[in-house]
């Protein structure tokens, strides 16, 4: 299969399958709305499925296959425009997973472009909206957009009385604030990594013409005189890669997290030499040094290839990130509780003590 858009896998689906319906008639949207057991992705992967290729992936192997497959059956219509399927991954499809999947598959026409710009634009903004669809007896879908403050990310429900089903699915996804300081080697092939990862990414350099020109979605770019200064708008409970050009500015980016005291990771790339000289002068200034993860990344890997440290990077940035986290922005309100030893339960934000207890 060949994509068919510009937007990544993990781009927001409404936009991804905004930018499809610009060259395409229909669409059909693949979610794996429901699982019990081991299935190759989480409840809520979406594929989006054309005449002619796909975007994003449910899992693949023979369950996506059957999935393109029945996707490309609803493309033709036949009086139905949704339908919902289950599937026993070892009994129906020889898969090892040995979960069971529900997989919800409707279409879109230009027709549900109204709906899905006022979608796209809530999951660009992360608004606290949810799409509230039905699939009736008949094949009918109907959907609508609801508020959505207290709503679960994704809930499946059955209607065995009439056969009918619903599916509520928020629009706003949980992306946790990350800043990378340095658009050097590592940080050019760090930074597509990361806007295809769970982060918010703030991209800064003072150098100004060393941005790829093609920068993936969802990376916000700053050109700054001085990038310490910046930090005072940082939001709460921030991660940071320090991967600078100048170790002076290395040094005062630390500093300056350090006394904020409310980051939950602080990463700077460099050698061990350069790690001992840091927390050495951290020391003597009364900050904890130990709380930098200085060489960042995960242990292992001696390559000092960029793409090699970048995967590395990205992999130490994955660890302990709670998949299940509810959809809300760390710090959002006066309800986040940093003072907790374990970390805030309702945004998975955590100290940088915490954060870093696993590094040394």
């Amino acid at each position: 299969m060949t994509p068919i858009s510009r937007a990544t896998p993990d781009s927001p689906w409404p936009q991804a399958l905004l930018e499809l319906l610009a060259s395409h008639a229909v669409i059909v949207r693949v979610v794996l709305a429901g699982l019990r057991g081991s299935a190759p992705r989480e409840a809520g992967a979406t594929m989006l499925v054309s005449a002619d290729g796909s975007v994003g992936s449910i899992g693949g192997g023979h369950l996506e296959w059957e999935a393109t497959q029945a996707a490309r059956a609803l493309l033709d219509h036949g009086g139905r425009s949704g339908v919902l399927l289950r599937r026993r991954l070892g009994e129906h499809l020889a898969q090892c997973c040995g979960g069971v999947v529900d997989l919800w598959l409707e279409r879109w026409t230009a027709a549900d472009r109204p709906l899905l710009l006022a979608a796209a634009a809530a999951a660009a903004d992360d608004l606290p909206q949810l799409l509230d669809s039905r699939i009736d007896a008949d094949g009918g879908v109907h959907r609508q957009l609801l508020p959505a403050a207290t709503a679960a990310p994704l809930q499946l429900v059955r209607d065995d009385g009439d056969g009918s089903a619903r599916l509520r699915q928020r629009l706003d996804v949980l992306r946790l604030p990350l800043w990378l300081f340095g658009a050097g080697h590592v940080g050019q092939a760090l930074a597509p990594i990361l806007a295809t990862l769970p982060f918010r990414l703030r991209w800064i350099d003072s150098r100004p013409g060393l941005f790829p020109a093609d920068l993936a979605a969802g990376i916000e770019t700053c050109v700054a005189d001085d990038p310490v200064a910046l930090l005072a708008e940082a939001p709460l409970a921030g991660r940071y890669l320090l991967m600078t050009h100048d170790h002076p500015l290395d040094y005062a980016l630390c500093q300056a997290l350090l006394r904020r005291g409310d980051a939950a990771f602080i990463g700077m790339i460099g050698s061990a030499s350069k790690a001992a000289r840091f927390r050495a002068r951290l020391a003597r200034d009364g900050l904890d040094g130990q709380l930098i993860a200085c060489p960042v990344g995960i242990g292992g890997i001696r390559s000092k290839l960029p793409a090699a440290i970048a995967v590395s990077v990205a992999a130490q940035l994955l660890q302990g990130l709670d998949s299940a986290a509810p959809a809300a922005q760390p710090g959002a309100d006066d309800g986040c509780r940093l003072d907790q030893p374990q970390g805030c339960a309702r945004c998975g934000s955590v100290r940088v003590a915490t954060a870093m207890a696993a590094v040394r």
